[in-house]
């Protein structure tokens, strides 16, 4: 995958010297180059529509300007374009942040880069840490890590937001927005909705295999991915390749669910089984490719995976990623949805969906109920505000006594949490989108399939998609306690019935709570009683290790409560980023 860089401040040739030598700090592939009178444009990653790369886009701003070529561009991008008839640098980055884009500016200068390893490699960069950063990761949830798309983990690097672009010009920088998403009417029609989806989303597939015709498929047991393998199969009229991660604890294992889709669109089927990994080497790698600690335990078979595309030759992986927040696939979805009928008076309708709720998703630690339903949406939605979510300040605070106050304080964290809907649901999966699941994730597809090479390819995550489906009534994206209602009726044809119809989901994850208890637990117990790990001054290390006991006797004696794989996850992502810090050479 093409990694870009650049300066800017300095004398042209001193600044082309400052970006060969960023760029070498990451190695692979530069950028895609096009100039043409007195404009240069340096593109990472893909357009789907205009097709032709740096080219198309330098034809696109010379003739509609910056703002008529970013509205024109469908792609996961980030670019920079150096104007010298106006003396002007504009950097941009595509709408949903498919590609990471980073900057530091200081006394007139100005570097950016697609990694922060190239802006970590100046001598003018400060390798400060954002202290905000760290205690969230140490000691919350990891909805909360993108909460300001601006920050970055260290104190002088900033991201561009995803749908923005930054000027510079005589020193100076200005950012702006150029897309969101307004508050257009809904749709009305149940069927035209299910029509224009299906097209839709058969052109996002379409349009991005021609992008990247060495296709590989993420495959799981639900309704993401399998969508797009079958839209796949569809377009190109033949099966086609998929890898899963499978694991023999049943516990978040699909491997049945699975099967049930592969004879109508898989050729061939790459099982990744991960049962006992390197826990701590593979952090170590994955850091290493990230340049800062890795949010879930999930994106280790991940990455497990994305090495087994790679020997098998191909060179883009697709993958379902933001289709939950379009179609309102998450568990915790369903709460501002009941709100939304209460809001509206369907309160027939609501009793109904609350008993289907309880009769599909009741779990035995997270219980459903007419009661728990209740005090949730008390909790968690302002009746007083149409469309207004709180904070979940539990899951925010969960892990909070175990961060030294002194170091950060975890429940002064006080969440941007947007509403420009009307709607509970529509505002809800916004947040998801542009603050919490969504942002972290995409760097985490990126940053590991770019450590072998290849392209992470999204389709739920074309614009257009995007748009449509947030004009989709809530009222519609459920049906009889079932999620994706609109995804399962556009999938009509498309998908074997077995997989459209399936009711519950294991959900994406990882058996990370077997990796922390038992042996596990003894080199946990290792790290936590080093002095390099204490002196660090970020938890209560009496509160880590209340914790460790805890979660090895829930695991061990397999008791129905919540474990703390998460929590641990965490805390070894972050010491392994600490000490590649510390190890990282000092820039020239």
């Amino acid at each position: 995958m093409r990694r870009f860089a650049g300066f800017a401040g300095v004398p042209p040739s001193e600044a082309a010297r400052r970006a060969r030598e960023m760029l070498a700090a990451v190695g692979g592939p530069g950028p895609d180059t096009a100039q043409e009178g007195g404009v240069t444009i340096t593109l990472a990653g893909t357009l789907f529509q205009p097709a032709g790369g740096a080219a198309a886009l330098l034809r696109l701003y010379r003739s509609r300007g910056l703002d008529g070529a970013l509205r024109a561009l469908n792609g996961d991008f980030s670019f920079a374009i150096a104007d010298e008839n106006a003396a002007t640098l504009h950097l941009a980055r595509d709408r949903f942040g498919v590609r990471p884009l980073f900057y530091w500016s200081d006394d007139g200068k100005l570097a950016f880069a697609s990694r922060l390893r190239s802006l970590l490699a100046l001598p003018e960069v400060p390798r400060a840490l954002n202290k905000k950063f760290v205690g969230l990761f140490a000691g919350s949830h990891y909805r909360t890590f993108d909460n300001d798309p601006e920050r970055s983990p260290f104190a002088a690097i900033r991201q561009l937001p995803a749908a923005h672009c930054l000027t510079w010009k005589n020193g100076t920088i200005s950012l702006h927005r150029y897309w969101s998403l307004d508050a257009e009417q809904d749709l009305s029609s149940e069927q035209e909705i299910i029509g224009q989806y299906r097209e839709l989303l058969l052109d996002a597939v379409r349009i991005r295999l021609a992008a990247a015709p060495e296709a590989a498929f993420s495959l799981s047991g639900g309704m993401d991915s399998s969508s797009v393998l079958a839209c796949a199969v569809r377009i190109r009229g033949g099966r086609q390749h998929a890898f899963s991660t499978v694991y023999s604890d049943p516990t978040f294992d699909e491997s049945e669910d699975i099967k049930t889709i592969l004879g109508a669109t898989v050729q061939q089927w790459h099982p990744v089984q991960v049962d006992e990994p390197d826990v701590h080497g593979l952090v170590k790698e994955m850091v290493a490719a990230h340049d800062e600690p890795v949010l879930t335990a999930t994106w280790l078979p991940h990455y497990m995976m994305c090495r087994e595309v790679k020997r098998a030759g191909f060179g883009a992986l697709f993958g379902g990623l933001g289709s939950d927040e379009l179609n309102a696939g998450e568990y915790e979805h369903f709460l501002p949805f009941f709100a939304d009928l209460r809001a509206r008076g369907l309160h027939s309708r609501l009793d109904e969906e609350v008993q289907f709720w309880v009769r599909y998703h009741d779990h035995p630690i997270y219980r459903k109920s007419r009661e728990s339903m209740e005090r949730d949406l008390a909790r968690l939605t302002d009746p007083a505000v149409p469309g207004r979510c709180l904070p979940d300040r539990g899951r925010i605070e969960r892990y909070a006594d175990a961060v030294d106050p002194a170091f950060f304080d975890v429940r002064s964290f006080q969440p941007v949490m947007e509403h420009p809907f009307s709607s509970y649901l529509k505002n809800r999966t916004w947040q998801d989108l542009s603050r919490e699941t969504v942002p972290c994730c995409l760097r985490a597809e990126d940053r590991q399939c770019a450590a072998f090479g290849l392209t992470n390819v999204l389709p739920f995550l074309d614009h257009r998609l995007v748009e449509f489906m947030f004009r989709v009534p809530p009222v519609l994206k459920y049906r009889d306690g079932v999620t994706k209602h609109m995804l399962r009726e556009a999938m009509k044809g498309v998908l074997p019935e077995v997989t459209r119809t399936r009711v519950k989901k294991t959900g994406w994850n990882a058996p990370a709570h077997q990796w922390f208890s038992g042996g596990g637990r003894e080199t946990l117990q290792d790290l936590i009683g080093s002095r390099r790990f204490r002196e660090r001054g970020i938890y209560r290390i009496e509160e880590v290790e209340r914790l460790l006991a805890e979660h090895d006797e829930i695991v061990s004696r397999a008791l129905p409560r919540e474990n703390h794989m998460m929590f641990f996850w965490q805390l070894v992502n972050l010491n392994t980023w600490l000490d590649w810090l510390d190890a990282l050479p000092a820039a020239a």
